[in-house]
This record gives structure tokens, sequence and C-alpha cells, in this order.
């Protein structure tokens, strides 16, 4: 049995080889073929993601473009500084997350260990300010500030302070010449957030991690000019992190400067007599509320009347940017943004919106005139006009008999304008309106481009409110289930009303088309909406985009791109109506006009002036003071929320800032050597042939210094308070 030949083992053998050596060439063909895969189909792909391993970029930042005013003086430019920073990324690897380094760092800066250990955490929606908002992988700054002994011993004692670093940089600056901010216009700075970087890259902007960008004013409408591109150079490394040499470069570029069509010295002649006349007005007592005017915020602007350049552009309460600048502290930061502040971020002449109060007038005498009433016709202005059960008075319950439209506007008589709103109401069908109702007087609002942006150069610009019936529609659909909740029929004044607008709040009523005629009711205006209505009628009829953006100039000068005046529209009425209006207006400085009492000894012939006086009535609010005017270069619109009347509140700023742009001292005498834009400013600031521009000097304001001269003997006697029915 022993000799018998295993034959039957063989086979089996056989099989196994054959199937290890398919296995074998198996795996030797998946192997190649993902070599082939790698080394050739993806080749370029992997070499290049394994050699961008062992590349470190480092970024200079772009020197960030000036911004300059019209004549060439600063209004925010760069300084060097010494800056510390701290790298979060470094800092995470040591045992307790650096915080033994930051407490050290705390101590040589001579600030509190929270406040540092505060400035390099990251924000979210949790972490209240201050918070670094940018890349967790860059440096953040934690002071701009530091002394030369300061970033010394971070330097020489480097071992004891990991991932800090302290080297000078160009740090943002707001110089305020001549005192003055210009803080709503410009804006300011932050770090770039991940979000924006990734919204970016496609485009022809890309954002670096390094970046700060614009976050309000023209520091973001012009961002992309003013950021330039920041230098990167590329290092290969080894594993170990030392420099093998050095890959490749991009060269920075420099941001451009942006001149604009502000004035410094008219910008603190306007910030200083806004902030005193609500100063003023505060230590009077209002005689509706037996209480002190409030006066909490108010705007002016100054603009060129034949372009839409903005001069000057004030708002308060304001602030001053470089809060900003190297972030911004937890206290800075809660004194602009808390209730008590009043929201001084917030651009009153951009954002601030209230009732138009008599202002409107001019819209509602056009329209009136599109509905087929002669300006110079007969209309009686009487003490009150009646409607129903109820009798709306006219201003100070004074009535003037028959007038034209002119003198309504000159007296600013509101039951002339009653009347008119009422009638037009009535033609249109009243609360059963007709098929292809006219509206004229809603329609001339939004003609005149209220109710819409003016296009203004500046960012989040509001529209305001022109309540016609579709906005009667919307609004009402929007709050009847709170109306609805909250009426009682016989109920007290807001609960009556509820009442009423549960069951009918869609309903354009009279009282909604008299109130409306005189800008009362649910109208809501701008300053800027204001100032580009009266330069059109100032100029012709054209309605331009407001722009404070004046000419791109590149880093070396070579390159200039003027930005030139548009216009988005004309006012709806012709030529003989805009010259009426303009007589009217000019009447209202003149004797027995409601703003003749502030304008006392105005060189009228020489140069002459056009007003609008407004007191608009706000519910639970004193009255806001509204005074629009213009010349033939210039128009300044004034508003004082909860200031008054406005010829009493705001006549007073309204008149220096004029006497200071033409020079004029109280009896209107001029000299021109005292006047700071006489004519307005059409040149741009001289280049150098290097790229520079020489800035004038310019000296903070001094209103006894505008006064060329005392009244003389047999001058103007001084000038005391109006009759009570001229105080509009």
């Amino acid at each position: 049995m022993s000799n018998i030949p295993e034959t039957g083992r063989t086979p089996r053998v056989q099989i196994r080889l054959v199937v290890i050596q398919i296995l074998v060439f198996s795996l030797l063909l998946t192997l190649g073929g993902r070599l082939w895969y790698l080394q050739i189909r993806n080749g370029k792909e992997y070499t290049d993601e394994a050699k961008n391993n062992h590349v470190q970029q480092v970024v200079r930042p772009a020197v960030r473009g000036s911004i300059l005013d019209a004549r060439g003086v600063p209004l925010a430019d760069n300084e060097t500084r010494l800056v510390v920073s701290a790298s979060r990324t470094e800092l995470m690897k040591i045992k307790d997350k650096g915080k033994d380094v930051l407490t050290r760092l705390a101590g040589v800066l001579e600030m509190k260990p929270e406040d540092v250990i505060n400035k390099i955490r990251l924000c979210d929606s949790k972490t209240p300010k201050p918070c670094w908002n940018g890349s967790p992988y860059q440096p953040i700054p934690v002071t701009d500030e530091a002394t030369t002994q300061q970033a010394l011993t971070i330097r020489e004692a480097s071992e004891d302070f990991p991932g800090i670093t302290a080297e000078p940089a160009a740090v943002r600056r707001y110089p305020a010449p001549g005192k003055a901010r210009t803080a709503q216009v410009l804006g300011y700075l932050s770090p770039v957030t991940d979000t924006e970087i990734e919204k970016a890259k496609d485009g022809d902007s890309p954002f670096l991690r390094s970046d700060q960008v614009g976050r309000s004013g023209i520091e973001r409408t012009y961002d992309k000019e003013l950021r330039g591109k920041a230098g990167v150079t590329r290092y290969e490394v080894d594993n170990l992190g030392r420099v093998m040499g050095q890959t490749e470069s991009d060269p920075g570029v420099a941001g451009s400067t942006l001149v604009t069509s502000i004035d410094a010295r008219v910008q603190a002649v306007a910030e200083y007599e806004l902030n005193e006349a609500m100063k003023a007005v505060r230590n009077e007592t209002d005689k509706i509320t037996s209480r002190k005017y409030e006066a909490d915020s108010g705007a002016v602007v100054v603009m060129e009347a034949k372009t839409g350049r903005i001069v000057a552009m004030a708002s308060q309460p304001d602030y001053d940017p470089n809060a900003w600048v190297g972030g911004i502290s937890a206290k800075d930061y809660a004194a602009l943004t808390s209730k008590n502040s009043n929201y001084p971020l917030l651009n009153r002449a951009i954002q601030g919106q209230a009732a138009a109060g008599s202002i409107f007038k001019v819209v509602s005498a056009s329209a009136a005139v599109r509905a087929g009433h002669d300006f110079n016709d007969k209309y009686n202005c009487s003490s009150s006009y009646s409607l129903g059960n109820r009798s709306f008075a006219n201003f100070e319950s004074k009535g003037h008999g028959p007038i034209t439209l002119g003198e309504a506007l000159k007296f600013s008589c509101n039951t002339v304008f009653y009347a008119l709103g009422h009638q037009e109401w009535q033609r249109d069908g009243g609360i059963k309106p007709k098929k292809g109702a006219n509206d004229w007087f809603y329609r001339t609002a939004r003609d005149f481009g209220l109710g819409s942006e003016t296009g203004i150069d500046l960012p989040n610009e509001v529209k305001g409110r022109i309540p016609d019936r579709q906005w009667k529609q919307n609004f009402w659909a929007a709050n009847k289930d709170a109306w609805c909740k909250q009426g009682k029929k016989g109920g007290t004044y807001v609960e009556q009303i509820a009442y009423e607008s549960c069951l009918e709040g869609n309903q354009l009523k009279a009282y909604d088309s008299i109130n409306f005629a005189i800008g009362q009711g649910d109208v809501l205006v701008t300053p800027i909406q204001m100032a580009t209505a009266y330069s059109a009628i100032s100029n012709g009829g054209t309605l331009f985009d407001p722009t404070v953006g004046k000419a791109v100039i590149s880093p070396d000068g070579k390159s200039v791109r003027e930005i030139k005046p548009k216009a988005h529209g004309k006012l709806p009425v012709g030529a003989e109506t805009i010259s009426d209006l303009d007589k009217g207006l000019r009447s209202v400085v003149e004797p027995g006009g409601t703003a003749a009492w502030r304008f006392g000894g105005w060189p009228q012939d020489k140069i002459p002036l056009r007003a609008k006086t407004g007191t608009a009535q706000v519910y639970g609010k004193q009255t806001t003071s509204w005074l629009a005017t213009y010349s033939d270069d210039f128009t300044i619109i004034m508003t004082i929320s909860q200031g008054g009347t406005g010829s009493g509140a705001s006549g007073p700023a309204v008149r220096n800032i004029y006497d200071a742009l033409y020079g004029l001292d109280d009896a209107g005498n001029q000299d021109l050597k005292r006047a700071l834009l006489p004519k307005p400013q059409k040149a741009l600031p001289k280049v150098n042939a290097d790229g520079t521009i020489d800035a004038p000097d310019i000296k903070a304001y001094d209103p006894k210094s505008q006064l060329v001269a005392p009244v003389e003997d047999g001058g103007p006697p001084p000038l005391a308070g109006p009759p009570a029915h001229l105080r509009d």
C-alpha cells in the first residue's frame, strides 16, 4: 500500500498555484494601474500639491490709498506704527493655549490680561466685542500703539513670547483736519472674513487673509480702488520648516488715492454749527410739551446745486473713526452701539427718516400745477380748514386771505395746501378711487425722487416713504391682525386708532390727503432726498445722483479717472413752474417770509438766497426742525430731531454756514479773503511728478473769525424774534 503513488493530490496543488499566480498578477496589475494614475494621469496635480505642501507664503499688505478732500487735504491716510500681533496658531500649540504668554505680554504693553486675551478670541454669534472676525491663521493685532521700548522688550526676549511679533506697519489714520471728523461719510475698516474671501475668490478683486476692508462710508464704496494689491513672496521649505529657496513672488501695488468733493473747511463749519444749534435749542422750552427740547439727533447737507456733489455732510451724534483702528475696544463698541448712544454709526443725512413738514410744499405746489391749478391764481389762506366735524388749523392759527401759491410758500400757509390736497382726493374718487386715478400729489412726490434712493455713492441709503394707495394696502395687510387685537371702539386714542385701522386701514382717507399735502402723516423723507430735490429747483430741473467721490488717482499719479456727475431724472414740471417756485422760495427770506428774521442783512441783490422752513409734527415726540435753502451755487438742508421750528432751531446754523462759504459778516458785507468757497471747487488737486499731492494748510473753524467787521452805527438793529405766525 505504501508503494502506491499519491496521484490524487497533484491537481489540487496545481489549482492552488494557479489561483495564487492570478492573485499576484491581479495585485501587480492593480498597483501598476494605480501607479500610472498617480504619476501619469494625475501626476501634475499631485506634484503641484506636493510642492505647495512645502511652500510658505509671506504676505505684505498693500498700503491703502488715501482719501482726500477736494483741495487735497487728507481725510484718511496712513501712518507707520509699531504693531504687536499674536499668532493664534502658535499659541494654541502651547500647553495652556498661550494664556501665560498673553499675560506676560499684557504686562509689557501695560494692558489688562483679559483685554489682550479677548482681542485674539474668534468672533461668533455668542462672542461679544472685542473679538477677531478675520482668519484664525493670520497674525491678530493686539495693539498698534506699542512704544519702541515695548517692541524691543518683546523682540529681545522672544523665547518668552512665542507667537508674538512686534513690527512696524502702515496703519489707517483719520486725521480730522480742522476738527472735521467726517465720520459717517468716511466709514471705517475691519479684517476680511472667511465668507468674504470665499465669495470674492473667483472675482476680479479677490481678498487675501491679511486684508482690511471698508465696512461703511466711502471706505466701503471705494474699497476695491483703495485696497490695492498685497505683495506675496513664496518660499520653499523642507519638512523641518527650513527655507530652501525662494520660488516666486507677486509684487504689491499700493491702493489708489480717492479725491472727494468734500471741502474739509466747510465740513468743519457744518459739523460745528450743527452741534452748536442742537446745544442751543436744548436750553429752550417747548411750549407744547412744557419741557426742554431734546434735540437728540440732526443732520446737515451742503451740496453743489448744479452737479449734486457733496461739499459737506454732517450727522449728530457722531464718533471718532480712529476708534476702529487696530480693533475696537469693548467699551468703545458699546458706546457706539448701545441704545443709550442713540446710534452714532448711523448717517442721518442718508439714513435718518422723518416727516418733511412744510419743506414738502414745493412738491404740493408742483402737484397742484400738474392737476390744472394756476400757480398765480388766488387761494384762500384761512386760519383753519374744516373736514367733517374736525378742524385743521393753520400754523399759529393765522390767516392771510386770498394768496398765490408763491405767497403760500412765503407764509407757509397750511390751509391752502389742505384744500388743494382734499380737492384732488375728491376728484380721484375719494375712498372709492376711480379707475386710473391721477393721484397727482403722490405721483409728483415720487417724480421728485421721494420714496426712492437718490443713488448717492454711500452704502445703506434708505428710501423714505410715500404713503400712496398701494402703500396703504400693503401696510394694512401686514398689520391688520395686530390692529384688530389691540383695537377697541371708544377706547383710548391709541385703541380707537387701532380699531379704525383694523376695519379700514387700507383706505386712503380725506385726512390722509390733507396731511400729505403739508408733508405730514405717514410721509418719511431723508435730508439727502430733500437736498437733491431743492438742488433740482435751483439748477432748472435736473435730479442729480449725489456723489462724494470726485476722482480716483493711481499710486504713481499717471492715471486720473474723474467721477462725472450723473442724473437720474428731471422734475415733473416745466421751466415756468420751476421759475415760480424759485420766486416763491426767494420771498421766504425777504420781509414777511418765515425765514426773514434769520437772514436780516443778507445781500439778496448780490447773492440771491431761497429757503423753505418746516416744522414737522411727530406723534409722541417733539417737533422736527427743517430748513431747506439754496443759492445759485449751493444747497443746504438741515434738520434737527425734536428741535422745534425750522427757522428757530436750524436758521442760525444755516446762516453761519453760508456766511463762511461766501465770507459775509452779519451786515452782509463780503470779504473774499475770508470766504471758504465762494464758488464750487472745479479743479482737482495738483499731482506732483512722483505721484504725491501737496495738501494746503487748514485751521480749525473759529466762528468769530468769520465776522469781518462789526455792524456800524445806523446799520440793521439786533435781530429779535419774528411774529408768532412766522415761526414755521
